[in-house]
């Protein structure tokens, strides 16, 4: 893949745990590692829900225009509360991707399950830090979450720089995921825009026919963020191409390749469903 531009968090590499503070990772359920984030040589893998969480929370800070370290800190908070799994259960009454707490005022039962209304009510603490973006990862992530262990969020610091550097747009293709055709729901292209438009917002603009949806873009940063939603997303709604600047992602092979001519558009991204 190209890599235009790919910041690293400061520290030190840290081996990936499996140890959640909310249970052991094998409490999720049967997930699959069916998708690679790949930037620089590191690999970060994630089952299909993974992706579509950190999508939709990147897609979130995206719109609210945080910065890409906030959206950095937003991940980390995630691996280490739920491992980006939207989890109805956790300490005392924490639920979701942040394990927030509804005594603790962070809103109703049903509203902390929703991994949008979640990441917005985390963002909106963030940003209410002062001088949060000159702290370390795990200090801003413990400033908003006020966690008995303020230490564990900084290992998921550099996982999460990579996943941010591809859902961004600064990585092109640099997310891939496999899956077969049997889909968690029917194809549907009329769910696809739903989801497209609550994430990134009504006021977003599009084309849908019968295969599939069309994003038009205004440069290439821009075409490879919705890119990489649409490939993090396809598993739960059908999507069995994404195309973009001549490249085609496939459901089957779960790789970016390149037409033969290598010319594509490059002022739209184009998913099929089906």
């Amino acid at each position: 893949m190209r890599v235009r531009r790919a910041s690293v968090v400061a520290g030190v590499l840290v081996a990936v745990t499996m140890a959640a503070g909310c249970g052991d990772f094998e409490e999720f359920g049967s997930h699959q590692y069916a998708c690679t984030v790949t930037v620089d040589e590191r690999a970060v893998h994630l089952d299909e829900e993974q992706a579509a969480n950190a999508a939709t929370i990147t897609a979130v800070g995206l719109r609210r225009g945080i910065p890409e370290r906030g959206l950095v800190v937003a991940l980390a908070t995630a691996w280490q509360e739920s491992k980006l799994h939207n989890i109805d259960y956790g300490d005392r009454d924490s639920l979701g991707l942040f394990q927030q707490r509804p005594s603790q005022g962070w809103g109703t039962e049903e509203e902390v399950l929703d991994p949008r209304y979640a990441s917005n009510k985390f963002f909106e603490k963030l940003e209410r830090i002062p001088g949060w973006e000159d702290m370390r990862i795990t200090d801003a992530a413990q400033a908003v979450q006020l966690s008995a262990y303020p230490e564990e969020y900084q290992q998921w610091a550099e996982d999460s720089q990579v996943m941010v550097s591809a859902y961004i747009g600064d990585a092109d293709g640099a997310l891939t995921c496999r899956h077969s055709t049997d889909h968690e729901t029917e194809p549907s292209v009329a769910a696809l825009t739903a989801a497209l438009l609550n994430d990134w917002g009504d006021d977003t603009v599009y084309t849908e026919d019968a295969d599939g949806v069309s994003v038009p873009v205004n440069d290439t940063r821009d075409g490879w963020q919705y890119a990489a939603w649409l490939v993090a997303h396809s598993h739960g709604h059908a999507v069995t191409t994404v195309e973009y600047d001549g490249v085609t992602w496939s459901s089957s092979d779960g790789e970016w390749v390149r037409s033969d001519s290598g010319d594509g558009d490059t002022h739209a991204v184009t998913a099929t469903v089906g």
